[in-house]
């Protein structure tokens, strides 16, 4: 079976929002068919579309799998499950985690349950700029465009700040 290169976004704006994608990072990697785990730093965010909640944190996390989109999706639903996010998935409602898959190798997928690529990923900075750290280069499948590309065309004016995490020594 052939590795494939999968990228997720993860977001969080309940609770412990770095304990949460640091647990649905720890959750995931565990898996054995998951590995070379890589993640961006995090980044807060200002919510889009619904304003009235908190800020979120983000982060984007790159591996090596075997596994197939559907897999990894039932993957990101347990984690996400095991970490408390309710069943209704709302859009754009608060929540404590929450991960997309942006990109599985070179699928190109459209179901209810999944799209891949990810049709929203153009236009939202609080995905990009932690992508571009981790993947300037990665060229989006079946394209002529680089994710940096996405990032300099990107309409997304809202707040995307590189966060600092509180370490006490």
């Amino acid at each position: 079976m052939k590795n494939e290169v999968v990228f997720l976004s993860l977001g969080s704006n309940l609770g412990d929002r770095e304990s949460n994608l640091a647990q649905a990072t720890i959750a995931l990697s565990i898996n054995y068919q998951i590995s070379d785990i890589v993640s961006s730093s995090y980044y807060e965010s200002e919510p889009l579309y619904n304003i009235d909640q908190p800020f979120f944190l983000n982060s984007i996390l790159q591996f090596s799998t075997t596994l197939k989109p559907f897999d990894v999706l039932d993957i990101t639903q347990k984690v996400e499950k095991m970490l408390g996010r309710s069943k209704t998935k709302k859009k754009n409602q608060p929540r404590i985690i929450d991960i997309d898959i942006l990109f599985h190798g070179d699928a190109v997928l459209e179901t209810e349950e999944l799209i891949i690529p990810h049709p929203m990923i153009s236009l939202r900075k609080f995905v990009l700029l932690p992508f571009v750290e981790l993947a300037p280069e990665f060229n989006i499948p079946h394209t002529n465009l680089k994710i940096n590309d996405l990032l300099e065309n990107c309409p997304d004016n809202s707040y995307v700040k590189k966060y600092q995490i509180n370490s006490q020594a």
